[in-house]
């Protein structure tokens, strides 16, 4: 018998994996509109030596495209008591990881869903920044989707 109670669930959601699937298709929408066609699961080699491994993006361009795009899609929260979602940033750490070895000539765009928190007057993107900014290369774009006003806005790198 299936758990109809999941402290890690989001609310209102089918399973989390529902909610970064429907995101992703959020961001490509976005990226569309913007005139860049992005896929799903794009697959590039990289690595910190020769040996290099296939890593899958959550969005880019297909190969042959003019314009090389990867994108990283996340829509983490606050905690519901407010406090900082220290496990997802660590994935979030692991993004900017997998963008820095990413093959030379992508643009890297870090697409995620903003999150205020009243407590700290502060969305979760710029806390961030402000307390990760030694993780995060210095080529990777944050782009913030107000899913309320259905806006996008770019974080300014310290």
């Amino acid at each position: 018998m299936k758990n109809s109670y999941n402290n890690f669930q989001r609310v209102n959601s089918l399973s989390n994996a529902h909610v970064g699937r429907d995101f992703e298709e959020v961001a490509k929408k976005y990226f569309r509109q913007e005139g860049i066609e992005l896929v799903k699961d794009v697959a590039l080699e990289v690595g910190i030596s020769e040996n290099k491994k296939l890593h899958r993006f959550d969005l880019g361009t297909l190969p042959d495209a003019s314009q090389k795009v990867i994108v990283e899609c996340k829509s983490h929260r606050w905690t519901s008591s407010g406090n900082t979602p220290s496990s997802k940033l660590t994935v979030w750490n692991e993004a900017m990881y997998y963008f820095y070895l990413a093959p030379p000539g992508y643009q890297k765009i870090f697409f995620i869903l903003k999150d205020l928190s009243v407590k700290r007057n502060e969305t979760l993107a710029d806390y961030y920044v402000r307390t990760y900014s030694h993780m995060i290369p210095k080529d990777v774009e944050f782009l913030e989707y107000d899913d309320i006003n259905q806006t996008v806005r770019p974080i300014l790198l310290r």
